[in-house]
């Protein structure tokens, strides 16, 4: 008997709980190792002074419950002294004699409680997140079920009860190509989990939006796959994104492809990466022999790639990093040098780091030969007005003399009758009369030589005639940032003209516009007529004409300009030709805004 107490004893000092024994005076008749741990020794000293630190009976107390009612209470008790919990778990316990005592053991369950604490904050977290996050989140079974979906997904295919949702078949109602499904099985079961695996879904209405999945496998007790769960990703916003991208960069593709104009770019090594068609014409050389194959200093002559480049970076000539209208002659593939203007720029990364350099090439070789044509085309045009102008002072000076001379003439014939004719002095008077014949021969001929050209006058469309003048010069007058626009009346009727003399008059027209908006402007040409004429609108946006100049405009010789070559002969000739023509010329005009001269000229007469 005695061995077995000692056992008994044995085993209650081995517990790791607190346990102690109390008579129903609350007076301590036992406490095991771990209960003097927790408290320290108290056998023999009232419980409430040991175990609260207090001369009272705990409030919390429940020796009185256990003593009259006979059996076990479990509660759990928070000791603020301590900032522990215990799990109480409280018997009567009827000794030998008939006493009744209070067994008491104390588990301390503060750690298990922070851990399902923590354990319910996590299982809060993953359901606040499960459903908030902004993608789909689901779990499915092996045989093609819906477990568990969170809203997003039912928002994403636009699902509004999550019922109906879960009794879906997934592979014939989720997947737009149920084959994909069994492809997504195949791999994730071999695998274990997939990672982005791109599929298209349906919508409840039917609309297919491409997604993206990544899952992993869930397992049973027995190492079983008996499901998925995983995340899916609307892939719609950034499809479309790429689609504008693609269309972004097709645009550009055209854009830099379509340009009359030689576009190439290189990085900074020199090689080729962008090389358009025009290059192509250009230059000679395809864009599959240059891109990635082909260094840009090989077009530059006599190594002058790293001067263009230190133009670039430089900043006494330009903005840094952009080069404009740098004059270059490049080799084409044949050898050829072809003559133009280079503006260049380099391109920076986010950083400011230099990642490539992009260039454009103007070909001037057409533009300069269209000058020199029109060169002398107005070389020609001045050499007329010089020789108009000197037929109209030939004719001036013809009539001024003309008048005398037969006055002259006169005379001597009358002066002849008062001597007879084997008079000496009669033979003095015929060869002076006959010298002044020959002078009014020579009149004559001038006066028929200061007239017009009489070229032959045939029936003229006068809208083909401006369209052919207007395209010749409308390369040079854009280049002086001049913008010609027509209104051209359909169907005019015809005239009778000379195609030169017109042509003549219409190309110092448009000189004279030219002169008059030396930094560019508006060039309109219209067309109209009424029953007798038709008529001739050129307006430009230029400096206009003072009004003290305005009468002398067509006078032969007058000129507001200050070059050599404004001797002012222009609307005179103009004017000349017109007036042959049976038209007229008059002109509107206000300084500062500019200028509209309105030819009239007679239509053919049926």
């Amino acid at each position: 008997m005695g061995n077995s107490s000692h056992n008994i004893n044995a085993i209650l000092e081995a517990i790791e709980e607190g346990i102690y024994l109390i008579d129903q005076d609350y007076n301590i008749e036992y406490m095991n190792h771990a209960m003097i741990k927790l408290h320290g020794e108290g056998t023999g000293e009232k419980c409430y002074k040991i175990l609260n630190k207090s001369n009272e009976i705990c409030t919390w107390c429940k020796a009185k419950s256990v003593f009259e009612k006979q059996y076990p209470i479990r509660w759990e008790f928070h000791n603020s002294l301590m900032g522990k919990t215990f799990r109480m778990t409280e018997m009567p316990v009827k000794q030998k004699s008939g006493k009744i005592s209070k067994l008491t053991i104390c588990s301390d369950i503060t750690a298990s409680k922070k851990y399902k604490k923590k354990a319910k904050s996590s299982e809060n977290d993953y359901m606040r997140l499960f459903e908030t996050v902004g993608c789909g989140v689901y779990i499915s079974s092996k045989e093609g079920k819906f477990v568990d979906v969170n809203p997003a997904m039912l928002k994403m295919l636009e699902y509004n009860k999550k019922d109906i949702f879960l009794k879906k078949d997934i592979k014939e109602d989720i997947y737009a190509e149920p084959e994909r499904r069994v492809e997504f099985q195949n791999l994730i079961e071999e695998e274990g989990r997939v990672t982005d695996f791109e599929v298209d879904f349906k919508k409840r209405t039917g609309e297919i939006i491409p997604v993206l999945i990544t899952a992993h496998v869930r397992l049973d007790e027995d190492l079983e796959v008996v499901g998925y769960e995983g995340i899916i990703v609307d892939q719609s916003q950034r499809k479309e994104m790429e689609l504008e991208i693609r269309k972004t960069n097709d645009f550009m593709n055209k854009l830099i492809h379509s340009s009359p104009n030689p576009i190439m770019a290189a990085d900074m090594q020199g090689t080729i990466m962008v090389w358009n068609h025009a290059a192509e014409e250009s230059l000679g050389y395809m864009s599959k022999d240059v891109i990635d194959k082909m260094s840009i200093e090989e077009l530059y002559p006599d190594n002058q790639a790293r001067e263009v480049m230190k133009f670039i970076r430089g900043e006494e000539h330009n903005e840094k990093g952009i080069l404009r209208a740098y004059p270059l002659v490049f080799k084409r593939k044949d050898g050829v040098e072809v003559k133009g203007n280079l503006s260049a720029s380099i391109l920076y990364d986010n950083m400011g780091r230099e990642i490539a350099s992009v260039g454009i090439f103007v070909d001037v070789r057409e533009k300069l030969e269209m000058e020199e044509k029109i060169q002398n085309t107005q070389d020609q045009l001045f050499q007329s007005e010089k020789l108009a102008a000197m037929g109209r002072l030939t004719s001036q000076i013809a009539h001024e003399i003309n008048n005398p001379l037969y006055g002259i003439m006169n005379t001597l014939e009358l002066v002849k009758t008062e001597i007879p004719k084997e008079n000496r002095r009669r033979k003095i008077l015929d060869m002076a009369i006959s010298e002044t014949v020959r002078l009014a021969e020579m009149l004559k001929k001038m006066l028929s030589f200061s007239k017009p050209d009489q070229e032959n006058k045939i029936p003229i469309d006068m809208n083909t005639v401006l369209d052919e003048i207007l395209m010749l010069h409308e390369k040079q007058l854009r280049e002086h940032d001049i913008r010609i626009t027509h209104d051209f009346m359909p169907e005019i009727p015809k005239i009778k003209a000379s195609k030169n003399h017109l042509r003549q008059v219409i190309l110092n027209m448009v000189n004279n516009a030219k002169h008059a908006m030396p930094k560019g402007g508006d060039l309109h040409v219209k067309t109209s007529c009424n029953a007798k004429d038709i008529f001739v609108e050129m307006s430009d946006t230029g400096t206009g004409i003072k009004e003290e100049h305005l009468p002398k405009i067509f006078d032969s010789f007058f000129t507001t300009k200050g070059s050599v070559k404004g001797v002012g002969l222009g609307l005179s000739v103009c004017y000349g030709l017109i007036i042959d023509h049976g038209g007229d010329i008059k002109v509107q005009t206000e300084v500062g805004k500019g200028t509209t001269f309105i030819i009239n000229l007679p239509i053919i007469k049926e």
